[in-house]
Order: C-alpha cells, then structure tokens, then sequence
C-alpha cells in the first residue's frame, strides 16, 4: 500500500493505492542515452498502466483491486500513458518515484 502525494496545498489528502507488484527497476533510460531532463512515473500510474494494458482488465476491475474508484484510475491511465508517449517521442529516461 502507497500513499499518494497532495497536488497542491489544500484539499484531504488523497487514499492510498494498493500495488499488488513493487516495480523491478526504478529507471529506464533511452539508447543512445540523452542529456534531456527525465520523466517522473508515479507507482500508482505504472500500477494502473499495467492492469489495464497488460493484463487487460477494465478499469473498474483494475480500480477494485487498486482500491480506488474507476474514475481515479481512468486519471492515473491517462497521465501515465501521456508521460509514456512523451518519454518515446522525445527520447527522454523515465524514473519511477520510490
């Protein structure tokens, strides 16, 4: 179980998000390697990542076993895939905040 950081300074903090797998590696660099600044993947939106597009749950189902509205995974899925893009797109390394 993680908890999540606030975006801002108000507002309750948000509900932890259960990771059912701890992510093997914490970087992920581009070859040839880039000296462009890197992209940070929360472990809730790799989470999310990986039960809708790898194991081909629905969000509703991936949210169940997060332990998180469908909503908030639907948020998680987009901001990671955008920032998964982007790191291809641009050649730039992913890190996944501990």
């Amino acid at each position: 179980m993680r908890r999540r950081r606030r975006r801002g300074p108000k507002g309750r903090m948000p509900k932890p998000v259960m990771l059912e797998v701890q992510p093997p590696i914490s970087r992920f660099f581009p070859f040839p390697q880039s000296n462009r600044a890197p992209i940070y993947l929360e472990p809730a939106e790799l989470e999310a990542l990986r039960l809708v597009d790898l194991e081909g749950l629905s969000q509703e189902d991936a949210g169940e076993r997060m332990k998180v509205s469908r909503g908030t995974v639907w948020r998680l899925l987009q901001s990671a895939r955008k920032k998964v893009v982007q790191a291809l797109t641009e050649g730039r390394p992913i890190f996944i905040n501990p």
